[in-house]
């Protein structure tokens, strides 16, 4: 069963099609301007090190309050989008439902006695959600695509968009390949009568096991309702989030991931005041900060991403919010923003 979670690479048709993409070449999807995952100065043994003595900060003191909102009663007339922490979470607009990267599985990786989540965040399962309209997975790192979830939540739904490539893992554990739909960069689909999808760059990179690159990591612009929302996925920052803005916004929401950073690897992480500015170059008129409060997946404090995203946008006059696990974010309405980490 474990290993089976690592999923596995396209061959075949699915080979294929991937090597159809412009964005793919000698044999690996490259990222923009081809950054580095990794600062090529600092050694995996120096990094490791760290890992193995990094501070007790980088876990809550004690659990983290969450709310347990009944997903299947939501007001259908209430643009809503609700957080299970790090990256996951729904949308909910004009009744239909867009589940993002669920990862219900208690941990981060393959292996149950890694990357476990933060005591308090896991009060959500796939058996609290409704029919499921789009399930949109990202890009195959485990911290988005959980074998586990996957497989109990996929019934749910009959369309799961995702990136290129990313079928091939989801086909190997038993899902049906007509219900998938890939997209690679810049490509737009209807993919029903509500709901339009478009993909766009990252700067990130994929890979479940030693081979990187071999699937496409993407972030998603999501239309439906007369919202327009930006579902970033995992970035560095660079000049692609002002190309989007450009071409899809103005966003009335941009959830943008704002922990898990590094200097090692700031290429593939932005930094909290980069997650800012790229809300400003997307053209947002909010910003929601993801991609933290669940896993310590990086060196820093548990909450230094929050602290540090508040901050900015404050000095920036960027309008942040900042709800609890399961508080509804009501769009054009609510928008939660109490300091609730202080008191943890």
């Amino acid at each position: 069963m474990m290993f089976k979670a690592f999923g596995k690479n396209p061959s075949g048709e699915e080979l294929a099609r991937v090597e159809n993409s412009s964005n793919y070449r000698e044999g690996i999807f490259h990222n923009p301007g081809n950054a580095p995952v990794m600062d090529e100065n600092l050694s995996f043994f120096k990094i490791l090190w760290k890992f193995l003595n990094k501070s007790k900060n980088t876990v809550p003191p004690g659990p983290l309050p969450a709310i347990k909102t009944d997903l299947k009663t939501l007001d259908p007339g209430k643009p809503v989008i609700i957080w299970f922490g790090h990256s996951s979470y729904l949308i909910h607009i004009k009744n239909r439902n867009i589940l993002v990267d669920p990862v219900f599985s208690g941990n981060a990786s393959p292996f149950p006695f890694f990357a476990r989540n933060f005591t308090g965040t896991n009060i959500y399962s796939p058996d609290d959600f409704p029919a499921v309209d789009v399930l949109l997975l990202t890009h195959d790192h485990y911290d988005h695509l959980d074998y586990h979830t996957i497989l109990k939540i996929q019934h749910r739904s009959d369309i799961i968009c995702t990136s290129l490539g990313v079928a091939s893992h989801l086909q190997y554990w038993g899902i049906d390949k007509n219900k998938i739909v890939e997209f690679d960069w810049w490509e737009e689909k209807q993919v029903t009568d509500e709901i339009f999808l478009a993909a766009a760059p990252a700067k990130h990179f994929s890979g479940r096991g030693f081979a990187r690159f071999k699937t496409l990591w993407s972030s998603f612009v999501l239309k439906i309702g007369g919202f327009t929302i930006y579902i970033g996925a995992d970035s560095g920052y660079d000049s692609h989030f002002l190309t989007i803005g450009n071409k899809y916004g103005p966003f009335d929401l941009a959830i943008l991931e704002s922990g898990q950073y590094y200097e090692a690897w700031k290429n593939i992480h932005m930094l909290p005041e980069e997650a800012v500015q790229a809300s400003i170059d997307l053209q947002a008129r909010v910003m929601m900060p993801v991609h933290w409060g669940k896993f310590s997946l990086s060196l820093h404090p548990w909450d230094e991403p929050i602290r540090r995203v508040v901050r900015k946008g404050a000095e920036l006059n960027v309008q942040i919010t900042t709800p609890l696990i399961g508080e509804p974010v009501i769009l054009n309405e609510s928008y939660p923003d109490k300091k609730w980490w202080l008191s943890v």
